[in-house]
């Protein structure tokens, strides 16, 4: 009893910071190709001449496979475990299948047909295998935080440093896409599967590197085994159904999910259709919105965390997207320069939801720790398959939606359905995150602060 005392107090203690940042960069690859899924799938396939309805089923596919292997994934991690082998093989299925997602048609070359319906099977394909690999490096490395420390402090810091990488990831990409689409022109379909092959390529080195310095030096974590003494002792899934919290959690990550992964989706068809602005604000206006991100990232690594603050910077990040959200919906195109200030706004609001949204799972799973893999799994399931729903709806009618415009008084001002899906739908989304954000009641389980932060 007595040894056990002692691991749960010696897992109890902060972390160092190389810890932290080996940690937080785990998930890059994940997070840069995520970004180009989100960002440039639909004006991918759109691009190259695919139906607005066709791209959408695309997507659809990737995110429904995604959702399925999260259950699967997080079943299996809690039953044997092996966060590391389930992380690189994951990210290996990443690295192979994720060039074939953006460039051309592998399968209509094998058959020889190019028609919308070969098209969309072959893409279709490819995104379902990339987002099976993605599945299971996201559930290994997400369920990691509750193996590594049961100090609530340092889960929260693990998750910050996580999100900060993930603004780096997001950086990286649209450094790339700035370079690529200021140097390569696109007056063909065949020039705009080199652009975004490039993109993929880029995308796919840089993670592969953070990937592999992440295995090397990130031990496999043995929390989960040495607690309590309860080697690989399930626990069951009617467990969590039977708490409140975890429907409450799911609610506030699914919707927190929804406001990052939609926005993101209409941002380049925003700044470009919209507003109007150059092709190159495809990438400044997203970097502008992740150096933001990743500034508030590191800063929220300084704050000893519990449940109080946790909901207080959650419920502060969804107001901050209400009032985005109708500067999306306002702002006219001969005011398009407005858009930089929005995206300093949408750039904290993401960082403050998302950091403490993720983290309030950590507080759910507690020591419960054989059966955290699960709790992350079900939440991103739910997650994939609402997100791929909303997204597929969207773009349905993306092509039939008329642009209703506004009187002569205000001609650069016309309600599109780009504006509905970048600023009204993540608006609504926060509204409902905040609300249930208050009814919530998590554990405060505030333990000792980080001690070694990141900015020493």
């Amino acid at each position: 009893m007595a040894r056990g005392t002692g691991d749960e107090d010696s897992h109890s203690k902060p972390l160092g910071r190389f810890p932290v940042l080996f940690y937080g960069v785990g998930h890059m690859l994940n997070d840069i190709t995520s970004a180009c899924w989100f960002t440039y799938l639909l004006v991918f396939l759109t691009e190259i001449g695919l139906p607005p309805s066709d791209a959408a089923i695309v997507m659809l596919s990737g995110q429904i496979a995604d959702g399925l292997t999260t259950v699967l994934a997080g079943e299996l991690i809690d039953r044997y475990g092996h966060f590391k082998i389930w992380h690189g093989a994951g990210s290996l299925l990443v690295a192979v299948s994720f060039s074939s997602v953006f460039g051309g048609c592998l399968p209509c070359e094998i058959i020889g047909s190019y028609s919308f319906f070969t098209r969309t099977i072959g893409y279709s394909f490819f995104a379902a295998v990339f987002n099976v690999g993605w599945a299971a490096t996201q559930i290994s490395h997400m369920s990691m935080v509750n193996c590594i420390t049961l100090n609530s402090t340092c889960r929260v810091v693990l998750t910050s440093c996580r999100n900060a990488f993930t603004m780096v990831a997001n950086l990286s990409l649209y450094a790339v896409a700035f370079v690529v689409f200021n140097i390569e022109s696109e007056t063909s379909d065949v020039d705009v599967e080199s652009q975004y092959r490039w993109i993929a390529f880029s995308s796919i080195f840089i993670g592969c590197f953070f990937v592999v310095l992440f295995l090397l030096v990130t031990e496999e974590p043995r929390l989960k085994r040495e607690v309590h003494g309860r080697s690989h002792a399930r626990i069951s899934w009617i467990y969590w159904f039977r708490k409140l919290l975890y429907y409450q959690v799911a609610l506030v990550y699914v919707l927190t999910r929804l406001v990052a992964n939609v926005s993101q989706v209409f941002l380049a068809f925003y700044v470009i259709e919209d507003l109007k602005m150059a092709q190159s604000s495809k990438a400044l206006v997203p970097a502008a919105i992740y150096s933001c991100s990743f500034v508030v990232s590191v800063l929220l690594q300084e704050i000893s965390w519990d449940s109080r603050r946790l909901k207080a910077v959650y419920i502060a990040g969804g107001l901050l997207w209400l009032f985005a959200g109708a500067g999306i919906l306002l702002l006219p195109s001969n005011m398009n320069g407005f858009m930089y200030i929005l995206s300093i706004v949408i750039g904290v609001a993401n960082a403050f939801m998302m950091v403490s949204g993720v983290s309030m799972q950590s507080v759910l799973v507690g020591q419960d720790l054989n059966g955290c893999a699960f709790v992350y799994g079900s939440l991103s399931f739910f997650d994939k398959i609402l997100c791929g729903v909303t997204l597929t709806v969207l773009e349905s009618y993306q092509s039939s939606f008329p642009a209703l415009q506004n009187d002569h008084r205000r001609p650069n001002l016309s309600l599109s359905l780009t504006r509905i899906g970048f600023g009204f739908v993540p608006a609504v989304c926060a509204l409902a995150g905040i609300i249930v954000t208050l009814t919530m009641k998590l554990p405060d389980s505030r333990l000792n602060p980080q001690l070694d932060p990141l900015l020493a």
